[in-house]
């Protein structure tokens, strides 16, 4: 798949494609189902299929930490996307320049000009340009007039339901992992670079991996029994924690994992973090020695959940 960082990165080659507009927030299965499709009528023109997406979401410009959960980084939705048979991805900075872009111009320069759109699958609800004056009867409007297609989301449906970011959210919000994956169509995963951290757990004897999430909220928080790889890795079992650490004043929302019978350096390595099952909601503890119990608790419960065996 090649990645289009910026619409100044539109190259001449780069004119006709089919395409679909949107987040790709956590690439679940309606997502699957759009670029399926999408990847089905690409073949039919002789086109690429290709995807346009946004980096930082536009919720983050607009409402900066009260933005909903990010389920997925850009590094994620690149991945995932590739998998599907994605051709392009065109990664568009937004920020209040691009937002304040004429509709019209949305349509004619970038659209039309610059990519050559074939076909056109976006979200009824989808809107664009200055003020969000652009949506869907506009591009419908628009198709007809420069000759390309435009198709609803609406059409790809996954079995009579609409699956969403936003539902995919809240099953995460509630530690309901089970039913997110079977809704994302993959595991759910925190990605990151592993970083030195304060070293508490250490000093509490047990070691963790610090790994920045990268977000301004974090989809989940609490401690899970997870399995933790990077590329070309084994895979190792172990227990985290995501959120503040009340217990030690922490002030950024955090993911730190512990691994069971592991003893080498992780710093610098991005790895990927598989959330398995959740133990419990994060809480303060009175004392280090309380939250140290607590740790050896969550570590036994992972464990079992995941059938490590210690010996």
């Amino acid at each position: 798949m090649e990645l289009i960082r910026g619409i100044h990165n539109i190259l001449p080659r780069h004119h006709g494609c089919v395409l679909t507009i949107g987040n790709f927030d956590g690439v679940h299965r309606g997502h699957g189902e759009v670029i399926s499709a999408l990847v089905q009528k690409a073949k039919q023109l002789g086109v690429p299929a290709t995807v346009m997406t946004f980096e930082p979401q536009p919720q983050e410009l607009f409402c900066g930490d009260s933005a909903p959960a990010r389920l997925s980084l850009l590094r994620d939705k690149i991945m995932l996307l590739d998998e599907l048979g994605v051709e392009r991805l065109l990664c568009v900075n937004f920020n209040h320049k691009f937002a304040s872009m004429a509709a019209e111009d949305f349509i004619e320069q970038l659209l039309v000009k610059q990519l050559g759109v074939k076909y056109l699958v976006v979200g009824d609800d989808f809107c664009f340009g200055k003020q969000r004056v652009g949506n869907f009867q506009m591009l419908k409007a628009a198709g007809e007039k420069f000759g390309f297609a435009v198709v609803s989301t609406q059409s790809f449906m996954l079995a009579d339901k609409r699956v969403s970011s936003t539902e995919i959210r809240a099953l995460l919000a509630k530690g309901n992992l089970e039913q997110a994956r079977r809704l994302l169509g993959h595991p759910v995963t925190l990605s990151g670079k592993v970083a030195h951290g304060d070293k508490i757990g250490r000093t509490l004897g047990f070691p963790t991996a610090n790994i920045a999430l990268k977000r301004k909220v974090s989809p989940v928080r609490g401690v899970f029994a997870v399995k933790l790889f990077w590329d070309g890795s084994d895979i190792y079992d172990g227990v985290a924690n995501v959120g503040y650490r009340p217990t030690v004043n922490g002030q950024h929302c955090q993911l730190e994992v512990h691994l069971f019978d592991f003893n080498d350096d992780l710093y610098g390595k991005t790895v990927e973090v598989e959330l398995v099952a959740k133990i419990r909601d994060e809480q303060p503890f009175k004392s280090l020695d309380a939250l140290k119990q607590q740790i050896k608790n969550d570590a036994d419960r992972a464990m079992a959940l995941l059938g490590f065996d210690a010996g």
